[in-house]
């Protein structure tokens, strides 16, 4: 049997490489990968469902999901995740806490984006600073930032002019590696970015394959793991990979940054409890909704 031909649009992660230079099959599928950054392929997976196999805004992706009318169909394959605390910048000459941010004008390019999701999350359930404390600003928000024009900023990218020479533009959070850590600690919670889709009408087509790229997901991670753990010579450009490596393990588990259903379902429940809530999703939606039943489980050796 031939095997589908089929497009694959996801950013050039390491967790992804061995994918696309062959080192990993997904079994029945001949692919064409395509390099993108996620906003293109966002942009072009829900405006013309342009990519056979893609990875999806997690809040796009909720969103449709929700309206019933979702054109890919999910795989718990997670190819972004962060802690979100250092997309929060605010005016340090005005807000010194979270709670400062309560009635005052907070910029994003777009409310609905993942990350911002996340940071609402972290500002209501750790500070009690609640979407609807917070006057949110969606425009091109850099220079309204420099000039003072709002008081926050909360973006997944850094803000063009944030902090360049002013220095009264920085993080909400000074230390946002130890606020991300103090969360996972406390909450278990990886926060959950992208997640991999599947054109609706493939697997319609052929059932087999959300299964299929989950596995070939999976052993594209543990090459990658595989790979950091080298010690011989280092295949990132950074020093102290190894010990990094240990450190992230020893604080978070051996599989840190784990895909499947059961694993993340903390996580999940809580993503969509709050998409619902900031009124983003028009309905709640179950985090086994979010992926085809073949990949809410998977076979051990």
């Amino acid at each position: 049997m031939s095997k589908l031909k089929l497009s694959v649009a996801v950013g050039n992660y390491d967790r992804v490489r061995p994918l696309m230079d062959g080192a990993v099959q997904i079994d029945g599928v001949d692919p064409v990968f395509m390099n993108l950054p996620p906003e293109e392929i966002f942009f072009r997976a829900f405006r013309g469902v342009d990519f056979d196999i893609c990875e999806l805004s997690m809040s796009s992706f909720t969103v449709k999901t929700a309206e019933r009318n979702c054109p890919y169909v999910g795989v718990p394959a997670f190819v972004s995740r962060a802690f979100r605390h250092n997309s929060i910048y605010v005016r340090t000459d005005r807000v010194k806490s979270p709670a400062d941010l309560k009635r005052r004008r907070v910029g994003l390019p777009e409310y609905q984006l993942t990350a911002c999701v996340w940071a609402r999350i972290i500002l209501e359930d750790d500070h009690g600073v609640k979407p609807s404390d917070i006057i949110w600003v969606d425009v091109t928000i850099s220079e309204l930032l420099e000039r003072g024009d709002i008081d926050g900023f909360i973006a997944p990218r850094v803000p063009s002019l944030a902090g360049r020479k002013n220095p009264h533009i920085g993080w909400l959070f000074p230390d946002p590696i130890a606020a991300g850590r103090d969360y996972f600690m406390r909450t278990g919670i990886f926060p959950i970015m992208h997640i991999t889709g599947i054109r609706r009408e493939l697997v319609d087509k052929h059932p087999w394959l959300p299964a299929a790229v989950l596995k070939a997901f999976q052993q594209a991670k543990a090459k990658c793991l595989e790979a950091l753990e080298d010690t011989a010579a280092s295949k990132v450009t950074l020093p102290f990979v190894e010990e990094q490596l240990r450190a992230a393990r020893e604080f978070m588990g051996s599989d840190f940054w784990s895909y499947g259903l059961a694993p993340n379902r903390k996580g999940l429940e809580t993503f969509l409890r709050h998409h619902h809530a900031q009124g983003l999703s028009s309905r709640l939606v179950s985090p086994e909704e979010l992926f085809h039943p073949s990949t809410h489980e998977s076979f051990a050796i």
